[in-house]
């Protein structure tokens, strides 16, 4: 089993926001996997997929951003999933816009959602799926910079790498591998 959880904010205020990266590509993902989010479990809200017998559930949590590591840590111990099979998909201001990074673990970065589910996990071993949406032109503070809509013009940029990303963990999940997602997915500009 594997658990695929997209960081976000919930609300319809905040669904555009650079910060929402995570929620965009678990709904890919589900999309992808025919899966309807309809279930409402340890502070999130969920779907499931079967794929070649491998149940797959994927997690929007609903706690806001800062607080993601509730959820993920609840639905962890729910069902009992070993960290090596855990996936989040979060936005990262420290790569380009339209940049995928994928890695088997590492720290938080300056992402507090990231940090907040590393610390209620107290580990880092499990896979992340980075989506680069820093923009060199703009000089605001990060806190308004994440919590911004992003530009009509990058709606195209920012579709095709969450779908990259719902591919990635998929092509984790149903046992292609990280090093196999990592040289099929990773596009670090």
């Amino acid at each position: 089993m594997y658990l695929i959880v997209g960081l976000g904010n919930p609300g319809e205020k905040y669904k555009h926001n650079f910060h929402n990266m995570g929620f965009m590509a678990v709904d890919e993902a589900a999309l992808i996997l025919n899966a309807k989010f309809k279930k409402k479990e340890c502070q999130a809200i969920t779907a499931e997929a079967f794929v070649s017998g491998e149940k797959i559930i994927i997690a929007k949590p609903q706690t806001f951003m800062n607080l993601s590591g509730e959820s993920v840590r609840e639905l962890i111990g729910k069902y009992k999933i070993p960290y090596e099979n855990l996936i989040v998909i979060y936005d990262d201001y420290d790569l380009k816009k339209g940049s995928l990074r994928i890695r088997a673990e590492g720290s938080a970065g300056t992402h507090n959602g990231m940090r907040n589910v590393i610390s209620e996990l107290q580990e880092s071993k499990f896979s992340r799926i980075k989506v680069g949406i820093k923009d060199d032109f703009v000089n605001i503070p990060i806190i308004n910079y994440v919590l911004s809509d992003y530009k009509k013009e990058d709606s195209e940029l920012f579709a095709t790498v969450t779908q990259n990303a719902a591919k990635a963990a998929i092509t984790i999940a149903t046992g292609g591998g990280i090093e196999y997602a990592m040289q099929k997915f990773n596009s670090v500009k």
